[in-house]
């Protein structure tokens, strides 16, 4: 059995690794001239973990570093908003790590024949038979695997009158700043704004922003430094130590829901199949499951079958990761004054096990 994979990222890769552990034959086709990532640094939580077990790679994760659960939420002052109880979310759930997305990929491309890895090739159209068109000709498989993100050629090919990518109003900076002291990882709503820092196994430290503005709007180190600069300490030293040539910004969208992931010989996963907004982190540990899940499915049950329980398992719940975040997003976005100093009241007196039950959906996944 063969399987040709588009798109070479954390879910494509993934998704290679699985089949070719199970013995198929993989093709993955990579439309960059090589298989890296440029992006900044990742959360991988308990779901996105054991699904990396299930690829036999969990433990060479492990192996560069654990890390604490996030701490919580923060004011623009300091304040908790939200207290996460970091012991109690490692025994409920399980460990997290803190890796470079480039380590990540270098990890799962490693464990991939190089014979199977095609970069540079573009992939121009996927049809349900199985027949993939692309920049070096034709190929065919018994299954394709649409892993080619928010823009994706399979997703577009198959579905063609699904909507598009829609821009969810806010746009994202991530960096990654030199080593210095942090009390672990947190987040920090302002209005309209918001900052989060995390320690990776080096102790550089991962950071991301995030602030309501027009799409494809711009800003560099400098406008980010004055737009931070008088919120808690250690935000403005990060922002200070960071170099400008480290500052990666994307507009944020998401993906309308799709009423199946499959088609005919033809699957989606990943962002190609449901783009979230970052807001719970959850994207590269959807696809992660996503990948799992599918090659599981289909290696088990055969063809048909292992494709319709594939939709079943993980339409649903990537679907409801999707609405989650968004709905985080929507009160870490609010820009009324009022409103804001209303959320920073209320949100003290909540109990923690109700953040805590919002979590539980996502990280309590197995295969």
């Amino acid at each position: 059995m063969k399987a040709i994979i588009v798109g070479g990222g954390i879910g494509g890769l993934a998704a290679a690794v699985a089949f070719h552990r199970r013995g198929w034959e993989v093709e993955v086709l990579e439309r960059a001239p090589e298989f890296t990532e440029v992006g900044a640094g990742l959360a991988i939580q308990p779901n996105g973990l054991r699904a990396l077990d299930a690829l036999g790679l969990g433990d060479s994760l492990r192996a560069g570093g654990l890390a604490d659960p996030p701490a919580g939420v923060r004011s623009t002052s300091g304040g908790w908003l939200i207290r996460n109880d970091i012991d109690d979310l490692k025994r409920r759930f399980g460990q997290w790590v803190t890796v470079h997305r480039a380590d990540l990929i270098d990890l799962l491309r490693s464990a991939v024949p190089v014979q199977a890895l095609r970069p540079g090739t573009q992939v121009r159209r996927v049809r349900p038979d199985g027949t993939v068109l692309h920049g070096g000709g034709t190929s065919t498989a018994d299954l394709v695997v649409g892993a080619d993100g928010l823009h994706s050629v399979t997703r577009r090919s198959l579905w063609p009158h699904a909507p598009g990518p829609r821009y969810v109003g806010y746009t994202t900076w991530r960096l990654i700043a030199p080593p210095q002291p942090i009390e672990g990882s947190a987040e920090t709503w302002g209005r309209g704004e918001r900052f989060g820092h995390l320690p990776m196994p080096d102790g550089r430290v991962y950071c991301y922003l995030m602030a309501n503005a027009p799409a494809a709007s711009q800003a560099g180190r400098a406008e980010l430094r004055e737009r931070f600069a008088r919120w808690h300490d250690p935000i403005p030293a990060l922002l200070a130590s960071a170099r400008e040539d480290t500052v990666l910004q994307h507009d944020t969208y998401e993906l309308p829901n799709l009423r199946t992931y499959v088609r005919g010989k033809a699957a989606v996963l990943g962002d190609a199949a449901h783009a979230m907004t970052p807001d719970l982190g959850q994207g590269a540990c959807q696809a992660l499951e996503d990948a799992v899940t599918l090659a599981h499915a289909v290696d088990t049950l055969g063809m048909s079958p292992g494709l319709a329980a594939y939709d079943r398992a993980r339409r649903p719940r990537t679907q409801l990761i999707v609405r989650r975040s968004r709905q985080v997003g929507a009160f870490a976005h609010w820009t009324s004054p009022s409103l804001t100093a209303l959320r920073d009241v209320a949100i003290p007196l909540l109990p923690r096990s109700f953040f805590e039950r919002s979590l539980a959906p996502a990280y309590s996944w197995t295969i």
